[in-house]
């Protein structure tokens, strides 16, 4: 199995991918291509805590997993995407003390399949990258992904499947706990779709303009980046509160809750490939009536593996982009 995480501000959302046998088992055994983690069996999403300890996330996670009767010994690979670097190295020692397993986090040397257009493609967000790769994988493009999260990001793909940019929002709980904290007599409330747009009490007129209000946010940057990048342009929308402002868009017209998981999937599919080239290497002086490691399809490999075995380093940020100038 795969386990995908997606490690935002607010929220951590993670997910497992089972194998699919594309052939007959016994051809599946012999052709590491043969199979895909393409089956996703589980997926939850939990707090993003920086203070919790590698032992704490282990027992969540070992917990999660039991609620679905899965075993955490089944899992072959884990890749990460993280927008909060002070839990980088506590995912890691739980990935390698609770699974065994060393994760592949999204980041520059990283091989995508998508040129960065960006003027310093390393300042690109992890998340934004994946979510951008897989809409251009399940959707074609030109395509723009819409992320409702802490941040609202619009991340835009050209019809030749390079990442050009994007725009960057507060998100919708930010701009909620703005007005509560500034004003002294307006409390709480949920964020909804409400009725109809004129309220008739504070709780209702409250609503109508966070919904509505974002939601002129959401349709009047998609309807100028349209402008740029042509009518046909695909737009689908991810994230926490995706199927919320989706419904009411007026140029949404997908709404994708996995986008994020399946984008890290992809990713980890894409390394793959390295790997198996790093362990041909190793046997390759070895003798043929022997056979190849099996945990050199556990893993991506890293630039430094890479390097080690003799390939072409690609450890740019993100492969395929504009040099970054620093």
């Amino acid at each position: 199995m795969l386990l995908v995480l997606d490690v935002g501000n607010t929220n951590t959302v993670l997910g497992v991918f089972a194998r699919v046998a594309k052939v007959n088992p016994a051809e599946a055994v012999l052709s590491p291509d043969a199979v895909r983690y393409e089956r996703l069996v589980a997926n939850w999403r939990v707090a993003t805590i920086h203070t919790q300890t590698v032992d704490e996330y282990g027992v969540l996670f070992r917990n999660l997993f039991a609620m679905d009767n899965l075993e955490p010994s089944g899992i072959r690979g884990i890749v990460i995407s993280s927008v909060v670097p002070p839990v980088d190295s506590t995912l890691r020692q739980v990935c390698e003390r609770y699974f065994n397993t060393k994760p592949l986090f999204i980041e520059p040397g990283v091989k995508t399949g998508m040129p960065v257009q960006y003027d310093n493609p390393a300042e690109v967000g992890a998340d934004r990258i994946v979510n951008s790769v897989a809409a251009y994988e399940k959707y074609g493009g030109p395509c723009i992904s819409v992320d409702f999260g802490t941040a609202t990001t619009f991340d835009c793909v050209s019809p030749k499947g390079e990442y050009i940019g994007g725009v960057i929002c507060p998100g919708i709980g930010i701009s909620a706990e703005a007005l509560f904290g500034r004003t002294a007599r307006l409390q709480r409330v949920d964020i909804r779709k409400p009725s109809r747009i004129i309220g008739t009490n504070t709780v209702a007129s409250m609503q109508s303009g966070l919904y509505y209000g974002y939601l002129g946010l959401v349709d009047g940057v998609i309807e100028l980046l349209l402008k740029e990048m042509g009518k046909d342009t695909k737009v689908v929308a991810t994230g926490g509160l995706a199927s919320l402002f989706g419904s009411g868009s007026k140029y949404i017209k997908m709404v994708d809750d996995l986008l994020t998981l399946d984008g890290l999937r992809i990713i980890w599919e894409r390394n793959l490939p390295a790997k198996r080239e790093t362990g041909s290497a190793k046997t390759k002086g070895a003798s043929a009536s022997k056979t190849p490691d099996a945990s050199s399809a556990r893993e991506p490999a890293s630039s430094t593996t890479h390097a080690r075995a003799g390939l072409r380093d690609d450890s740019k940020p993100w492969p395929g982009s504009k040099t970054s100038s620093r």
